[in-house]
């Protein structure tokens, strides 16, 4: 799940340093994407060490549930007022379905682990 992290990061630093780059605006905003994949790098460069792979991906994770919620909400919201889908909201857009890949990618680890330990404790418990 390490290098997930770091692949869907890289996606994130990606997005946001593209549309600054394209856009040559000097709004730091426009970099909020790149910000929270520099975030799930380093978590999951940390996640790489064994003893702290489940911490770090707790917060690769939360990292997640915010890089989706945020940008989700700011889309709805901003349509509901009215305002005009141009490149800041397909930014967000665009953030918020790959933090939210990378949440239920997450979730779907998270849950296959608990079932892996509970098999184990099963198997053990009926090997003696």
């Amino acid at each position: 799940m390490a290098p997930l992290a770091i692949g869907f990061g890289v996606l994130l630093t990606l997005l946001g340093g593209g549309v600054y780059v394209y856009t040559g605006m000097n709004s730091i905003t426009a970099l909020i994407p790149a910000f929270f994949g520099l975030a799930l790098i380093v978590l999951g460069v940390i996640a790489l060490n064994a003893k702290l792979r489940m911490h770090a991906m707790h917060g690769a994770a939360l990292v997640g549930l915010v890089g989706f919620a945020m940008p989700a909400y700011m889309v709805i919201a901003g349509l509901a007022r009215g305002q005009e889908f141009g490149l800041a909201k397909a930014e967000q857009a665009v953030m918020a379905v790959i933090c939210a890949i990378f949440l239920g990618l997450c979730v779907k680890s998270f849950i296959d682990v608990r079932r892996a330990r509970k098999q184990k404790e099963v198997a053990a418990a009926q090997g003696s």
